[in-house]
């Protein structure tokens, strides 16, 4: 992965950077030994490394601007982090760059339960939101697979998911409000504890735009009362291109389950030597899980297995208890963990219409022959979000150079048949160089503006979502 080559000036004034640091934070908040920076010189895409310049760890709001005050008064390039479990890169160091983690700012700073919002800071983690309001019978909906790890920050960066987000959306669907500083230091206020805010979407730009145009220090996000009950149901099929039909027809049916998930034979195998779910032995399987009243929950899963009986199933295996439901979710919530016990992997994240799913599936195990790997997949089936997991060996020479081709390969099939790059992963360096793919020169430049306007030095998360020939001007301004 190419990345731009370090400001030497930048480096040779590391010590100056240094210590004007230490004259804003506590000692422990500046890492700038070479040996302990390396703790951050990558995040969950691992096939790239770098060590930052140094690393922060500021506790408020004011920390962050004094830090990002400094950096641009110095012309630091700032890589904003969160948990570092991006599959993207996302939070990928270059040489020359202030990490600026917010993991310490994790306090709840504000709950109300009668206009339905949580007010907290962006270093808490997405499951422990949910932690905080669930004994009042509350929930924060958006559950990306790494919700236990993952940080609120990331979530509103890379705009993420998880496996309900077929009902109730994703980040910006349940985000009110942050407060965020600019990279000269200004901190600004967008959103809040309302519906909608007048004026220009800007809370639509924020979220998803990876750490290009600020660093969010707070944010206002949407709580929802949890739901009367829910019911899963596990479907077996004889092939991936038979479950992909059976999600389509649900679909096409009108019918909204709360979640559609995938698993194919790779993964279900390695899932079963971890978890021990007790899954079906078949070629792909599906989880759908629906929630409301008992009687709203036995129609709605009447309608589905009826759909599902018309595919010739393996297995149908309609939850009856607590204990069935999490069995039944075991597999699924374990299934990154599970294939990476057996290989190295790189996971994609294209999203497409839910009618291709079966030509898509097809062509993507074609592509994999071609290529002589073996490609595992697990996604969230009901709004065509895949994330296919392309099985490699990081020790052998070439194989890498492998896995990325095979994955370009299958992310242009999904801008292809109708879909786009990223469903909720984001850009960051995995699809950076893809991006002419899905927009035209007019479209890059459009959003290139954007930053220009928050961030003309270009200063903010180097190296990310734009192709470094199309903004190589702006960089070097």
């Amino acid at each position: 992965m190419l990345m731009p080559p370090p400001d030497k000036a930048v480096l040779a004034r590391k010590a100056r950077i240094v210590e004007r640091l230490l004259a804003v934070l506590p000692a422990d908040a500046v890492i700038h030994d070479e040996a302990e920076t390396r703790a951050y010189e990558c995040d969950a895409l691992t096939a790239y490394r770098c060590p930052p310049l140094a690393a922060v760890l500021p506790r408020s709001t004011a920390e962050v601007s004094a830090v990002l005050r400094i950096c641009h008064e110095e012309r630091v390039p700032v890589v904003p982090r969160g948990s570092g479990t991006s599959l993207a890169g996302g939070a990928l160091p270059t040489a020359d760059c202030v990490i600026l983690g917010v993991a310490r700012m994790n306090r709840v700073l504000e709950t109300d339960y009668a206009n339905r919002f949580i007010r907290v800071e962006t270093g808490r983690t997405n499951l422990s939101v949910t932690g905080a309001v669930e004994v009042d019978g509350f929930f924060y909906a958006p559950d990306p697979s790494s919700q236990l790890a993952c940080a609120i920050a990331g979530n509103i960066a890379m705009n993420s998911g998880g496996a309900h987000c077929l009902k109730y959306g994703v980040t910006t669907n349940n985000l009110l409000g942050v407060t965020m500083v600019l990279m000269d230091g200004t901190v600004v206020e967008i959103g809040g504890a309302h519906l909608d805010a007048p004026g220009l979407d800007l809370l639509g730009v924020i979220c998803g735009s990876e750490g290009q145009l600020g660093v969010v220090t707070e944010a206002t996000l949407r709580i929802l009362p949890k739901p009367e009950g829910a019911r899963p149901v596990l479907m077996g099929f004889g092939s991936n291109e038979v479950a992909g039909a059976c999600v389509s027809d649900i679909i096409r049916a009108g019918i909204l389950p709360v979640a559609i998930e995938f698993m194919d034979r790779p993964c279900i195998r390695a899932t079963e030597a971890f978890a021990k779910a007790g899954y079906p032995d078949c070629e792909a399987l599906l989880i759908v899980e629906v929630e409301g009243s008992p009687a709203e929950i036995d129609d709605q899963l009447a309608r589905i297995l009826e759909i599902a009986r018309r595919h010739d199933p393996v297995e149908l295996r309609e939850s009856r208890s607590e204990e069935e439901s999490r069995r039944i979710w075991l597999g699924r919530k374990s299934a990154f963990g599970a294939m990476g016990q057996i290989n190295d992997y790189m996971c994609l994240d294209g999203t497409i219409p839910v009618t291709e799913l079966p030509r898509v599936l097809r062509r993507i195990g074609e592509l994999a022959a071609e290529a002589g790997l073996e490609v595992a997949n697990v996604f969230h089936a009901g709004d065509g979000n895949m994330h296919p997991l392309i099985l490699f060996d990081a020790n052998r020479p070439g194989d890498l150079e492998r896995c990325e081709r095979l994955g370009a390969e299958i992310l242009k099939l999904c801008v292809e048949v109708g879909g786009c790059l990223t469903g909720e992963h984001g850009v960051g360096v995995e699809k950076r160089d893809l991006m002419g793919v899905q927009f035209a020169p007019a479209d890059l430049e459009a959003q290139m503006r954007v930053k220009d306007v928050f961030d003309p030095r270009w200063l903010l998360n180097p190296a990310k979502v734009f192709p470094l020939d199309a903004s190589g001007d702006r960089r070097a301004g």
